[in-house]
């Protein structure tokens, strides 16, 4: 069957709304990442949702976390390096933070390699964040130099 050019253009269209229609639920399946931080000095994460669940370790101030699930008052978190666990919903905030996920990463006078070194930030290292430009963070830290980190090297907001 030969269709007309004005009929082909309506069957492309409606084709076009049709994929539009059946694709935009996947995409709402798919919230965006949300990040919280620390915001007291130290923070229990749990293994269950209930201050009766096991304590897994104990986090610091600021250190950033990514939500994989909401329950009541608490939520299910994971690190940088993958570990999950739960922690109050009232302890946290969300003043942005990255955590250094590679041994090293230098700290830099500016956003880019051509600028001079001032420092070095450790593997685990949590850092305040302060700004971001292209692939380059800018960073202030609890002790040592303030700067701009290579985002490649960071993990969080």
């Amino acid at each position: 069957m030969t269709w007309s050019t004005p009929t082909r253009r309506r069957l492309t269209a409606a084709s076009l709304c049709i994929a539009a229609l059946c694709a935009s639920p996947l995409l709402q399946a798919q919230p965006a990442q949300q990040m919280v931080s620390v915001s007291g000095s130290t923070l229990n994460m749990r293994s269950g949702p209930g201050t009766n669940a096991p304590v897994l370790w104990e986090l610091k101030k600021g250190y950033p976390l990514q939500v994989t699930k909401r329950q009541g008052n608490w939520l299910q978190v994971r690190d940088f390096e993958g570990d999950t666990g739960w922690v109050a919903r009232s302890l946290t905030g969300q003043a942005p933070h990255h955590v250094v996920k590679a041994k090293v990463a230098n700290i830099r006078s500016g956003p880019g390699t051509q600028h001079r070194l001032v420092g070095k930030a450790d593997y685990g290292e949590v850092l305040r964040t302060r700004e971001k430009q292209a692939d380059w963070v800018r960073v202030d830290r609890a002790e040592g130099p303030d700067g701009w980190i290579a985002k490649s090297l960071l993990w969080g907001w």
